[in-house]
């Protein structure tokens, strides 16, 4: 019998390559042939500019850390000479520091569409999980870089972070010096996160990206309306009937998304790199001087609705472990939405009304938890944080409780345009 040859084979150089390697199946499954609903709205643009700014940080980082010196009398320093006398240091500086900020920014609209979509639910759990874990790696890593100028926000930004760990009961005192080691921020602190930065969170953060990226293939990507494409397919071709190639149809689109996203992120770079305060704090202009305390210790933005929480929650027995436990509650609900979300639909578009009112109270709610975190204490913020910590977490009740009695459309077979 005659061996007929297979006509889609690759030959030549990208033949031999995929002889030994699947480069031509992985173009196939993860864009050419990837069916992605044909519905994607700008929300959608979120999850590629995350991918951007991921490889920005990586790249940049890798720069700087050919200039950067880890050690109390040599961090800040180096950071003058990478802004000073490195060709084109200071542009990597600030692309490096900006990219923090806007990886944050991206993150927090795709989770907010996720959340909006219901992307959270079956079959994407996992997804969703790999994404939780994603951003707490991130905050991890942007705690880390935080500390590394050692200018005087981040010697008492970690001064404050590190001694959370000193209120857990009975063996706080040893975990903090042991996280530190040594009984204040200094040399020893400032090497073991330089190395957590440079060498153990990226690849945690790059292998929890792919991960994130495999699992999405697997089940398919969710749209604004919540239909699972895959069930309505061509019989002949078994292509999804509400389904388009990912490339070049968003690869395209996403170029819009990404155009528009540089824009703005250069004449960010360009005319206001420190962003208002937002992306370089003044107080880090100076060294790092354990007898000078700023006159408010205040966090990143991106962690300012945390910090909020810790400072709104009453003390207990001079201690803030209350606040603590809370602190990170908040973060670990997170990872349990996919199963506190009971809606009938996934969709925030066929949900009712109480459903629609109780996602913006929760936007409105995390925004003013970020400006009070941000902020110094007085007794209406304090109020208002505590209040705020209730909104949150309510939140989340809200999903569970909410669907028992509210009355939702039925949501369309075929997507919607």
């Amino acid at each position: 019998m005659a061996i007929i040859p297979n006509p889609h084979k690759t030959t030549g150089l990208l033949g031999w390559i995929d002889d030994r390697f699947p480069l031509t199946k992985l173009w196939k499954d993860h864009l050419a042939e990837y069916y992605a609903p044909k519905n994607f709205n700008f929300w959608y643009f979120f999850g590629s500019l995350a991918l951007l700014v991921l490889v920005n940080q990586l790249l940049t980082g890798i720069f700087l850390t050919m200039n950067y010196k880890p050690g109390a009398d040599t961090a800040f320093d180096s950071v003058q000479y990478i802004m000073r006398d490195v060709p084109y240091g200071w542009l990597i500086r600030y692309l490096h520091a900006t990219g923090a900020t806007a990886f944050f920014v991206v993150v927090y609209a795709h989770m907010f569409r996720g959340i909006m979509y219901g992307s959270h639910r079956k079959p994407r759990e996992l997804i969703w999980v790999f994404g939780a874990l994603i951003y707490l790696c991130l905050m991890a890593e942007a705690f880390c870089g935080y500390v590394l100028p050692w200018g005087n926000m981040s010697y008492w930004g970690a001064e404050v972070i590190i001694s959370l760990f000193g209120t857990v009961p009975y063996i706080g005192d040893a975990l903090q010096t042991w996280i530190q080691g040594d009984f204040s921020p200094a040399d020893a602190t400032l090497n073991r996160l330089f190395s957590m930065h440079v060498i153990a969170l990226p690849f945690v953060l790059v292998g929890l990206v792919a991960a994130h990226i495999i699992a999405l293939h697997e089940v398919g990507s969710n749209n604004p309306d919540g239909v699972e494409i895959k069930k309505k397919k061509d019989p002949v071709t078994h292509i999804p009937l509400d389904g388009i190639p990912f490339h070049p149809y968003y690869t395209v689109k996403d170029l819009v998304g990404v155009a528009g996203f540089l824009i703005i992120f250069a004449a960010v770079i360009l005319f206001a790199p420190e962003g208002g305060g937002m992306v370089l704090e003044k107080p880090n202009f100076i060294p790092a001087n354990p007898q000078v305390t700023p006159d408010e210790i205040t966090p990143a933005w991106y962690f300012g609705v945390f910090y909020a929480m810790l400072r709104g929650v009453p003390s207990m027995f001079n201690s803030q472990f209350p606040g603590v436990v809370v602190m990170f509650a908040a973060v670990l609900i997170l990872f349990f939405l996919p199963w506190l979300d009971r809606s009938p639909v996934k969709s925030i578009r066929y949900k009712g009304t109480l459903s629609k009112i109780a996602l913006v109270l929760f936007a409105a709610d995390f925004v003013m938890l970020n400006y009070l975190g941000m902020n110094k204490p007085d007794p209406t913020r304090t109020l208002l944080a505590r209040i705020g910590t209730v909104v949150y977490f309510g939140f989340f009740i809200s999903l569970w409780l909410i669907p028992k009695f509210e009355k939702t459309k039925p949501e369309p077979e075929r997507v919607t345009e």
